[in-house]
């Protein structure tokens, strides 16, 4: 799901120890990275960790595999009968011992934790900003959470599809319900934005600027950064100058921007010499 890359946490954790060994080696040759990944592979699998007490070697082989031929021992090579039991009762020991710790790690973690609330299909939810990508003047009083959206499918109790709005098309719609939170319809919850009904100019649809929030150049125009009426934060666009049909809109935006100018410019000048530049700037 998006934004919660705790589903594989082994191969997480198995790619970081890989990628430390990998910068010991190769950190003056980097481009050589290649040759040394698989001494470091075997080095790790050769490693006993602590969930089993034994080396990945030893739970899939059945045995520890030499690091050079001349330190193996002159034995009788053994039956196949007596390697398929030793690498059973292996398997066996490791499997409990797995789930042991398995077991424990949840019973830590879930000390944390809360249960999740069951959600349906149709039913509405807010989803978490933190790792949204939003358009705002302001990160730090951005909301923290965005919609309501309706959930399309259950796939699983931790895992729900939302149907998100065009502007987050590029988004995974697969949340962790640790993303979510259900909407509650109450007197003290903030009002939701309803889009207003669709107008249409000249067989186009026409929406309504709320505010612009910021400008910016590109090529040989501009661009301004729409906060439309009805909408929420996080269908903020950048909407090309000429397709703005609210020139006086457009002036007092630009205005402010000049004056927040000035008083930046003024205020870094500190001292008196602010005090002066003030008078003249009003004069």
């Amino acid at each position: 799901s998006g934004f919660h890359p705790e589903t594989n946490g082994q191969t997480e954790r198995y790619n970081q120890e890989l990628g430390k060994g990998l910068r010991c080696l190769a950190e003056q040759t980097p481009a050589t990275w290649s040759r040394s990944l698989p001494w470091v592979e075997y080095a790790h699998n050769s490693l006993p960790v602590s969930s089993t007490g034994i080396s990945s070697f030893y739970c899939c082989l059945g045995y520890q595999p030499p690091l050079f031929p001349e330190e193996e021992k002159e034995v009788e090579v053994p039956s196949a009968k007596a390697l398929i039991s030793r690498a059973r009762s292996t398997w066996r020991r490791t499997r409990v011992t797995l789930l042991r710790h398995v077991s424990a790690m949840k019973s830590q973690a879930d000390r944390h934790r809360r249960p999740a609330p069951r959600y349906r299909v149709g039913q509405k939810v807010w989803l978490s900003a933190k790792d949204i990508p939003m358009q705002v003047s302001c990160k730090k009083l951005s909301p923290r959470f965005i919609g309501p959206y309706p959930i399309v499918r259950v796939i699983t109790p931790s895992a729900i599809q939302l149907r998100l709005p065009p502007p987050l098309r590029r988004i995974h719609p697969v949340f962790h319900v640790s993303r979510l939170k259900p909407y509650l319809v109450s007197r003290f919850s903030p009002p939701v934005r309803t889009p207003p009904p669709l107008r249409l100019i000249e067989g186009g649809p026409v929406y309504t600027v709320r505010r612009l929030l910021d400008v910016r150049r590109r090529g040989r125009g501009r661009q301004f950064l729409v906060d439309w009426e009805g909408y929420g934060p996080e269908e903020c666009s950048w909407v090309p100058e000429r397709h703005i049909v609210d020139p006086p809109l457009i002036q007092e935006f630009l205005r402010g921007i000049r004056y927040r100018l000035v008083i930046r410019q003024v205020a870094s000048l500190g001292g008196g010499y602010c005090h002066v530049s003030l008078s003249t700037f009003a004069c």
